[in-house]
């Protein structure tokens, strides 16, 4: 059995520059081993190389070596297209900049991430071969830039950027975020619903369930597991009402009706709306399927790639709910993994999963990326408590 985090919740740093600045060797400092190839040859890198890596005490993390930006041709222009996929999900980017300097190349990156809100630091490297300018450290100090001198030679410098990067990581990464432990207390009784249908993974639960249970058990407190058709028995049998009961979306409806009007109730893709982005928005975004009309298109957004199943949640259900609810003639696309359409204004709505498999920056970004083209978006889980006609009380325990 694998112990590594899921790959959600890992912080994302991203290694950008141009051509032979040295990223790779970097890359290999850092984590110690021979993760990406060397060569003195420009255009090494060329589809990014990942290193799952532990930098405490910020935990699990990724680094990303990538292929420089100042790629050309046909292949190069797919090569900065892969680089890019990567900024979309990146927590932090290292600027990394070789023995010539900052020049327009390297500036041009950090308007680039300035853009997408990316925080960035830039390292001068190969200090071995050229200490950095004055000029250029004066043009980071001026510009609120933290900056750092790194040869890979040097083990005391790389430790030292490490700390560095541990100082600049985002504040949100640098504690646990809650997932649903602010809505129960210790020794709290907590039931979670969990069909097990076709969708359902063999042998084991999907990752939502997993790192709601995890959370439970952290707090301390209580967590019974159910299937739907058991949630009845299971609250009379309990000596107390249970703080709160979380179900999967896609028996909502059935749940909400067996499960005490007094008794918090809420989705597990709810709690990752929140976890994961931004509940409030998302919410607001469920309000366009009213105003849906024939021959509309919603983009459906899937985190992960996988073979859909006869009733699949994003193929067959969500688009079969919708149709119902509106009685029109709507067309559903579909975009699954890391691939995110740069045509959004063809939507009337985009309706994504719960990112599980995303990390909170790159959900964000979606989100920023969905609201700057005026297209709203909402999640799985809420659009089908909306459709259901339980949206209400599925939010309520948020307060919102």
């Amino acid at each position: 059995m694998s112990n590594k985090a899921p790959r959600g919740v890992r912080m994302v740093i991203t290694l950008v520059g141009k051509r032979n600045a040295g990223k790779s060797s970097l890359i290999n400092a850092i984590a110690g081993q021979e993760v990406a190839i060397v060569s003195d040859h420009p255009g090494t890198t060329t589809d990014p190389v990942a290193k799952p890596y532990e930098l405490l005490p910020l935990g699990p993390v990724t680094f990303y070596d990538t292929a420089g930006l100042d790629d050309s041709g046909e292949v190069g222009e797919l090569r900065v297209k892969a680089t890019n996929r990567v900024l979309n999900r990146t927590d932090l980017a290292l600027v990394v900049v070789d023995e010539e300097g900052l020049t327009d190349h390297e500036t041009g990156i950090i308007e680039k991430l300035r853009q997408m809100d990316i925080p960035f630091m830039v390292v001068f490297n190969k200090n071995d071969l050229r200490e950095p300018t004055e000029t250029d450290m004066s043009y980071c100090r001026n510009s609120g830039i933290p900056f750092y001198r790194v040869s890979v030679l040097e083990s005391c410098s790389v430790s030292a950027l490490k700390e560095a990067i541990i100082d600049q990581a985002p504040e949100e990464m640098k504690s646990d975020p809650v997932l649903a432990g602010d809505l129960f207390g210790e020794g709290d009784w907590v039931v979670c619903v969990v069909p097990i249908d076709l969708a359902a993974p063999k042998g084991r639960l999907i990752l939502p369930q997993v790192q709601v249970l995890r959370e439970i058990l952290d707090c301390d407190a209580v967590g019974v597991t159910v299937k739907e058709k058991e949630i009845e028995e299971t609250l009379a049998s309990l000596k107390r009402k249970p703080a709160l009961v979380i179900t999967d979306s896609q028996v909502v409806l059935s749940v909400s009706g067996d499960v005490p009007d007094d008794i918090p109730l809420t989705t597990f893709s709810t709690l990752f709306a929140r976890y994961k982005g931004d509940l409030p928005s998302l919410v607001k975004g469920a309000e366009a399927i009213e105003s849906l009309e024939d021959g509309d298109t919603v983009l459906i957004g899937e985190a992960c790639s996988h073979h859909p199943v006869a009733d699949d949640i994003g193929q067959v259900k969500i688009p079969r709910w919708i149709r119902q609810y509106t009685g029109k003639d709507i067309n559903f696309v579909m975009y699954s993994g890391h691939d995110f359409p740069e045509d959004l204004e063809r939507f009337k709505l985009v309706i994504h999963c719960g990112a599980c498999m995303l990390n909170r920056s790159e959900m964000l970004r979606r989100i920023r990326e969905c609201h700057r083209n005026g297209i709203p978006v909402t999640n799985y889980g809420v659009a089908i408590s909306k459709v259901q006609g339980v949206l209400d009380r599925v939010v309520r325990p948020f307060k919102l």
